[in-house]
């Protein structure tokens, strides 16, 4: 093939034969002359930085996806860390998804570094420019949610991202691991009925939040197959707080027909349940049988102990784990949504009521 077979554009990129088709990654400088705009725009792009026009972006985003970018030789590579992103750090959820992330971060030797968001569902505006200038080798995001552009942003640098038990409905293209959190309401839920409970209270998490709403949901599907109507008086909204069992139980059991058993989306909520009923001279599971979420460590170790649904954090955090690698490696993954299996785990805090209703 002779040299005039080849074209050459002016921004000096090598090209394929006759079609003017680029060959390999464009420089940050070839990428410019092709939209008309100056490098340090790009540069912006590349970087996640927020101060440029949408469109200019697009272009920008539109020619890296069809060519590739090529990075400067002195670009550091990425480090040899996992980035595990709470929303907020509080109790033993957290620490059983430290435990899974950390189990596979030994296994490919790469460190573990924490972020919390102070409680924000969604990372602040700077969250996105410390993350590229750290330039991890993956982040798992803990029950959050990243916008378009955060995504977009992290995407663009190579970062591969994971998100575990979502606050949201995660966008198409995001990874995600969550557990079987609607069948985990069904079965707390049909262990009460089966007990005889008629009357049964539910103290949910936030409405936002995407699990709270799957198990609320297996509850109402419980209920409506046993023929068992909900009282809207019993479904209180929380927060995952035992705080927010605590301020709930007590208003539920003030009721002129207080429930004969409470399910809570989480742990936290029944350790609330558990005080209220204390103060109200009610014993578990006698006159009041409760039903948590989770099977944390100190399930096991209240009086009575929690029956509770077996929600499995630490393996949901390894594989979490496992596909950021996997994705850092530049390998596909068998499935972008994975859902772990939820299990009952019946202890000594449900028991038949007292005083059993007809439905």
């Amino acid at each position: 093939m002779s040299s005039t077979d080849r074209s050459t554009p002016a921004d000096g990129t090598p090209t394929g034969p006759v079609t003017g088709t680029p060959t390999g990654p464009l420089t940050s400088a070839q990428i410019a002359a092709r939209v008309g705009v100056s490098v340090a725009t790009v540069s912006k792009v590349v970087n996640g930085r927020e101060d440029v026009a949408p469109r200019t972006r697009a272009l920008v985003e539109d020619v890296i996806r069809r060519y590739g970018h090529q990075r400067q030789k002195r670009a550091a590579r990425p480090a040899a860390v996992l980035e595990l992103v709470f929303r907020q750090i509080r109790d033993s959820y957290h620490i059983e998804i430290i435990k899974g992330v950390q189990r596979v971060a030994r296994e490919h030797r790469l460190a573990l570094v924490l972020s919390e968001l102070q409680g924000r569902q969604t990372p602040g505006l700077g969250w996105v420019e410390d993350i590229l200038y750290r330039r991890p080798t993956g982040i798992i995001e803990v029950f959050s949610v990243l916008t378009d552009t955060q995504s977009r942003q992290l995407r663009g640098r190579g970062i591969p991202f994971v998100l575990v038990d979502p606050n949201g409905e995660p966008a198409h293209a995001s990874p995600s691991v969550g557990a079987s959190n609607w069948s985990g309401g069904l079965s707390a839920t049909r262990h009460l009925i089966g007990l005889g409970h008629r009357r049964i209270a539910v103290i949910t998490g936030p409405e936002d939040a995407l699990a709270s709403r799957a198990r609320v949901d297996g509850f109402r599907t419980a209920m409506g197959t046993a023929g068992v109507p909900v009282d809207p008086a019993l479904v209180r909204v929380g927060d995952y707080r035992a705080e927010e069992g605590l301020t709930h139980a007590r208003a539920l059991l003030r009721l002129p027909e207080p429930p004969t058993a409470i399910f809570t989306c989480n742990d936290a909520l029944a350790l609330g349940v558990y005080r209220a009923a204390a103060e109200a001279g009610l014993r578990i599971p006698d006159d009041l049988s409760v039903v948590g979420f989770d099977d944390l460590r100190p399930a096991q170790w209240t009086v009575p102990p929690l029956t509770t649904v077996h929600q499995p954090l630490a393996a949901m955090a390894a594989t979490a784990a496992t596909m950021v690698v996997r994705l850092a490696r530049g390998e596909p993954l068998t499935q972008t949504r994975v859902e772990l299996a939820t299990e009952l785990v019946v202890r000594d805090s449900t028991a038949p009521p007292r005083h059993r209703h007809t439905a």
